[in-house]
């Protein structure tokens, strides 16, 4: 069952109460320049990403923020650390949100100058609690940077917007550590209504970070916990944003994009499947619309899975049947496989006046 979480916006995304889980990414250009962040930001819109966060490390990359919010096609999120002139310089900007600890911010006139700036503007704030970062009296406190530990620096942060009457807040508690920071959410979750945003930190690089993100999302997601994601990983964000929903598709979610089903292939095989279902896959990475699609090997599952797709094929012995919505097209040679069924994709789209 969903977590009941009240509602923000960011930007034109709601987020919380109800909303879908929304999927982020960060760019990892140099935010000073802004003509390249705006290509990453343009790529990763195209993939579906539905917000965009930029690190602002100096007041440069502050000033850069203006033409980037202004060219950009999604919300853009100021990611700010220790100086609140770069809070305030980001929001004259329009950033659409921040993610900001209001304890490394300063004293306590600093944070309710960006608070104020945030309310006038009606700009929400994300409290990102990293395991990697926490405060030394908590350290000491609890020795390691625990779930416990987390959850505490996290109501210790909203202790001080909630203090200064600010409550547009969604909240991250991420650490490297899958159990670590399933177990803070949980904590943080039965205490506050605040929408979350989820994420594994620093998961690793494409491969292994995609598995241990979908191991420690797909629990937070099925306990009903997190109402938008970031999948973090070492190599193009752009494969953060598919990896995101494919694990949201995984758990019917979300649905943008092909859904594949397809065997794991054995001894009954008579066709190079390896090569088919990857070149369908490669092929419709960027297909808009939800769709789905079974690459079946032989004649024990094959025809049935197949004919339960929206387009499908069941190999035989140098060939395969072709399905769609259920009926046998016709039968195409084992080299044909892959274009038929990347063509009727295109059709069906065609068809559905959303090409």
């Amino acid at each position: 069952m969903k977590r009941t979480s009240r509602q923000i916006r960011v930007g034109g995304v709601a987020i919380g109460g109800g909303a879908p889980v929304s999927v982020q990414s960060m760019c990892n250009t140099d935010t000073r320049d802004s003509q390249a962040t705006l290509a990453q930001i343009a790529a990763l819109a195209s993939a579906g990403c539905e917000i965009v966060r930029c690190a602002v490390p100096d007041a440069e990359a502050a000033a850069a923020l203006a033409p980037i919010v202004a060219g950009s096609a999604i919300p853009v999120i100021a990611d700010i650390h220790f100086d609140y002139r770069l809070a305030l310089q980001a929001l004259e900007s329009g950033v659409a949100g921040l993610r900001i600890n209001p304890g490394n911010i300063g004293e306590r006139w600093k944070v309710a100058e960006v608070v104020r700036s945030c309310a006038d503007r009606g700009v929400p704030i994300r409290i990102g609690v990293n395991g990697g970062s926490l405060e030394p009296e908590l350290l000491k406190k609890y020795a390691s940077p625990t779930a416990e530990a987390m959850a505490e620096s996290a109501l210790g942060h909203i202790r001080i917007l909630e203090e200064l009457n600010f409550d547009a807040i969604k909240v991250s508690l991420k650490a490297s550590n899958i159990r670590r920071t399933v177990e803070g959410y949980r904590i943080l979750a039965a205490q506050v209504d605040y929408p979350m945003h989820i994420g594994i930190t620093e998961a690793g690089t494409t491969w292994a970070g995609t598995i241990k993100s979908a191991a420690g999302l797909a629990v937070l997601l099925y306990e009903g916990i997190g109402d938008t994601l970031r999948v973090s990983l070492t190599g193009d964000p752009v494969e953060e944003v598919r990896v995101g929903y494919e694990i949201l598709k995984a758990l019917e979610l979300r649905s943008r994009g092909p859904v594949f089903v397809s065997c794991p292939t054995c001894g009954r095989c008579q066709v190079d499947l390896i090569k088919v279902a990857e070149e369908v896959e490669r092929r419709l990475a960027d297909y808009p619309d939800p769709i789905h699609i079974a690459v079946m090997g032989c004649v024990v599952n094959g025809p049935g899975e197949a004919r339960e797709a929206d387009l499908g094929v069941a190999g035989g012995k140098g060939q395969g049947l072709l399905f769609r919505k259920g009926e046998v097209l016709r039968k195409v040679p084992e080299a044909e496989l892959a274009d038929a069924l990347v063509e009727e994709a295109w059709a069906l789209l065609e068809a559905s006046g959303k090409a």
